[in-house]
């Protein structure tokens, strides 16, 4: 049970919580009633709870903000951090907020103090924004390199630690004054030997694909090796299981709570060890109160922001305890990732780009090829074309993307989500979001619907639902071709 909700909260925790799929979407939620959200992975979604939560800060703010800002304020973010911290398995003094992710990762990797000598390592699917990070580093004095490493789907986890362990001990080889071979620095992407720093850049979930790494054990071989280890966990706080970084100890981690954790737009958590607080030199924007050497006064005051998004945390775990509790999201979110994408392959006649055993990249995402020819080109062209199609005329959205020479679609999965908008998608939406060459067709992938209804015995109430739907959207999609 919820303890002392705020007056805006108490009036949804007094009653029993909806349903989770469409009755917890049409009590909670803002969505357009023909819009199907299957993208929650971009930008989160704010439940109304929580959003009237902000609301009510928000207004605390206008109707006295000297008092709020200097009374008000520091108290209130203490509790949010605390809280926080609490949820991370961490100390408050080693949680703070921040806008978003890519400005917490941003902050990080400009506190260090670069040499010519030192390496960042990413890999090919480390996030655009932060590989670009990187390549600024790189191109600004003293010029540090980047060293990066290819990661191709499908793959194991076990392929990804070897991998990542060959490639930190080449460079960390590389850089030792006993290999001062040429032929081994340029195996590594390493033209200059020292005794430079190492800085990974590590996805926890990688962006595109939605793939869950075993970023632990990465961050255990950085250890091994005297390696930073900066984790980029955009995905991971409400999405993934077991996080406990007190357990993990990466060197520096960050995660947006906007996006699985369901709070208000825009909000991240930023984890910096007690250990390293004492390279963390500023904030960005610097705080008036540099050089403090306090990192809690840093971040208590570096500008004026809408400080209801950060209060809104509070609202968000409220409403998770109230909704069952984390074990009972993840279960729900996690098999519907896993039965709705398994359904939608075998209708769009692809795969998943899971391919363990026990599906160890998955978690709250899950990855399905698309019926596209590899023929076509995975051009901006064609993204903008598939992304339009889906938004302006079918009114629903998954994120999709060009990997390894084919085309994916990363499908997310929310409590507002149920099983059947996953079906009725391919249909009307997929399958003729792009007609181009090489692509199945409109009959193809309706053929395999009717097969696929006929065969499955095993769950005849769900196909009937999903018949219903599908049968209703055809008839509408043939309505408006007649017109």
């Amino acid at each position: 049970m919820v303890q002392n909700p705020s007056p805006a909260l108490q009036k949804w925790f007094s009653e029993d919580p909806p349903a989770f799929g469409r009755e917890l979407r049409e009590k909670l939620f803002y969505f357009d009633p023909e819009y199907i959200p299957l993208n929650h992975g971009s930008y989160g979604g704010t439940p109304k709870p929580v959003q009237e939560y902000f609301d009510e800060v928000d207004k605390r703010i206008e109707a006295n903000t000297d008092l709020f800002m200097r009374i008000d304020l520091a108290p209130l973010l203490a509790d949010v951090r605390e809280r926080a911290a609490n949820f991370l398995g961490i100390e408050t003094d080693e949680c703070y907020l921040v806008t978003n992710a890519s400005l917490g990762l941003n902050t990080i990797m400009r506190n260090f103090v670069w040499n010519a000598e030192d390496v960042i390592v990413t890999t090919s699917v480390t996030y655009g924004s932060i590989q670009k990070t990187a390549e600024y580093i790189r191109d600004t004095p003293p010029n540090p390199k980047v060293s990066v490493m290819q990661l191709i789907f499908p793959t194991t986890h076990a392929e990804i630690i070897a991998k990542f362990r060959a490639h930190i001990e080449c460079l960390v080889k590389a850089r030792t004054s006993f290999a001062q071979n040429w032929g081994l620095r340029k195996k590594c992407n390493v033209k200059t030997a020292g005794k430079g720093k190492i800085v990974a850049i590590i996805d926890s979930i990688v962006s595109t694909p939605g793939m869950l790494m075993p970023w632990k054990e990465m961050v255990e071989i950085c250890g091994e090796y005297g390696v930073w280890s900066v984790v980029d966990g955009a995905h991971s706080i409400g999405n993934e299981q077991g996080i406990n970084l007190c357990e993990a100890l990466p060197d520096f981690w960050v995660s947006n709570a906007h996006k699985w954790l369901t709070s208000k737009k825009s909000c991240a958590i930023m984890y910096v060890p007690q250990r390293n607080h004492h390279m963390f030199r500023t904030a960005i924007p610097t705080s008036s109160v540099y050089p403090s050497g306090s990192l809690k006064a840093t971040y208590d005051w570096n500008g004026t922001i809408d400080w209801a998004n950060y209060m809104a945390v509070n609202a968000a775990l409220d409403m998770r305890e109230w909704l069952g509790g984390e074990e009972k999201i993840w279960e729900y979110c996690h098999g519907l990732a896993v039965d709705g994408t398994r359904r939608l392959a075998e209708i769009l006649g692809t795969q998943l780009l899971d391919k363990t055993e026990n599906l160890e990249f998955t978690t709250m995402m899950c990855e399905v090829g698309l019926p596209i020819s590899s023929s076509v080109p995975g051009t901006s062209e064609v993204d903008v074309a598939f992304k339009r199609k889906m938004l302006v005329e079918r009114k629903a959205f998954i994120s999709n993307y060009y990997h390894n020479g084919k085309f994916w679609a990363r499908c997310s999965a929310q409590i507002y989500n149920d099983v059947g908008p996953y079906l009725p998608l391919p249909p009307p939406s997929i399958l003729a979001s792009l007609p181009l060459p090489g692509t199945s067709t409109d009959t193809e992938i309706r053929c395999r619907w009717k097969t696929l209804k006929k065969l499955d015995g095993s769950s005849s109430k769900f196909v009937r639902r999903l018949t219903r739907n599908s049968v209703a959207r055809i008839r509408r999609e043939r309505g408006r071709r007649r017109t």
